[in-house]
């Protein structure tokens, strides 16, 4: 029996995976897929959020916040690639500019340091490619960009150094409340754990709703993307948002933490839980909004479009996260409703989890924790002079 099983191994499952290895405690994270972030961690935006946009006083707006502090601290902890290259949120209509301020009072409640307006001139000076009918645009240099699956690779090899066992191609069928602990029945045959930490994503609902008599509802919402072409990662410097709407932040370009840039994500929400395909009409909208952006100096070239991929996020009805004991089932812990800025969020939720369950096990801290680790190595990205090295290290790189 282990003392804790975590159900899901995106970035959510894996940070908490890490924070669990510092304590004394026999962990172990299954996933029906066959490694780390394959769900909506290997398919969504890559953004780290700032914080300016959630509403004040919510758990989703604490975690941003600490969640944004946390993720440039943990990369040089164990050296995942990530960026602060901030981000700009655009009103390009002069009857609009009062929402910049609705935004900038919001980043100043939710704690967001150094948000500031900037006004045309300025703005454009900063990002030149930016369409000339931008009136001005918030300005958060807190933001930035990230691999979310370098992420919970490096969450989840840190953990596994600290003797986290993962379980794969693990699928849970039923979980059973037993007398002090749950039966988790899965493809691989039963597992038992006195904890159950459900971080499965969109299926966070079917995993609570075994266990729990007040029933929970996650919507799988689609968000597709455009990616472009490394010739346009340079485009922009800055992530750049238009004024969001009623189902999120909008259609953003962006450049990527690889070089490339992207346009997206639409919204759609979907019954479909595994539905990750594509579909014409939304690329075509996509198209049509990259090419004739009213964010952009110029047309994009569509020519630059290396393909089109497509991602689900896991909205609740409140917009809310939840990350708490279910009250009818003592012992199994909720990280559900993890949309965006999930991502971001991810270290904070982890820490607020393990943080729960210490309030009420007190697993006693490890002396030989280890906190570093080293990353992989992307020949691509070194100098003649720094391959030359690296193969006379190892001579398979070569």
């Amino acid at each position: 029996m282990y003392d804790i099983i975590v159900i899901g191994a995106g970035v959510v499952g894996t940070c908490i995976a890490r924070e669990l290895s510092k304590y004394q405690a026999d962990v172990c994270v299954i996933d029906k897929a066959d490694d780390v972030a394959s769900g909506t961690s290997k398919a969504n935006s890559g953004i780290v959020h700032a914080g300016y946009d959630c509403k004040p006083g919510t758990l989703m707006a604490k975690l941003n916040v600490r969640g944004n502090e946390l993720l440039y601290q943990l990369a040089e902890e164990l050296d995942f690639p990530i960026k602060k290259n901030g981000s700009l949120i655009v009103c390009t209509i002069e009857s609009e500019r009062g929402k910049l301020d609705v935004l900038l009072d919001q980043a100043n409640k939710n704690g967001v340091p150094d948000a500031r307006i900037v006004e045309r001139d300025e703005l454009l000076k900063m990002e030149p490619n930016l369409s000339p009918n931008a009136v001005a645009a918030l300005y958060v240099p807190t933001g930035g960009i990230i691999c979310p699956f370098n992420l919970a690779i490096a969450m989840g090899e840190n953990a596994a150094v600290n003797g986290v066992e993962f379980k794969f191609e693990t699928e849970v069928k039923n979980i059973v409340k037993k007398d002090g602990y749950y039966e988790l029945d899965t493809n691989k045959g039963p597992l038992e754990a006195k904890i159950v930490v459900n971080a499965a994503g969109v299926y966070a609902d079917v995993m609570h709703n075994m266990v729990s008599e007040k029933k929970m509802k996650i919507v799988a919402r689609k968000g597709e993307y455009l990616l472009m072409d490394k010739e346009l990662g340079d485009y922009f410097h800055a992530t750049i948002f238009p004024l969001p709407g009623p189902m999120g932040k909008g259609v953003l370009t962006a450049p990527t933490i690889h070089g490339n840039m992207f346009v997206g994500p639409s919204a759609t929400d979907i019954e479909d839980k595994e539905g990750v395909n594509t579909t014409q009409e939304i690329i075509d909208d996509l198209v049509d909004k990259a090419s004739n952006s009213y964010l952009t100096k110029d047309r994009l070239p569509m020519n630059k479009v290396i393909t089109s991929f497509a991602g689900l996020r896991a909205h609740e009805e409140h917009h809310e996260f939840i990350v708490e004991e279910v009250a009818d089932a003592p012992g199994f812990f909720d990280a559900a409703g993890i949309e965006s800025p999930g991502l971001t969020s991810s270290p904070a939720i982890a820490e607020m989890m393990v943080g729960l369950i210490e309030d009420k096990y007190n697993f006693p801290k490890k002396d030989n924790f280890i906190a570093k680790r080293k990353g992989i190595v992307h020949m691509e990205d070194l100098s003649i002079e720094e391959k030359n090295e690296m193969i006379k290290k190892n001579p398979q790189y070569g």
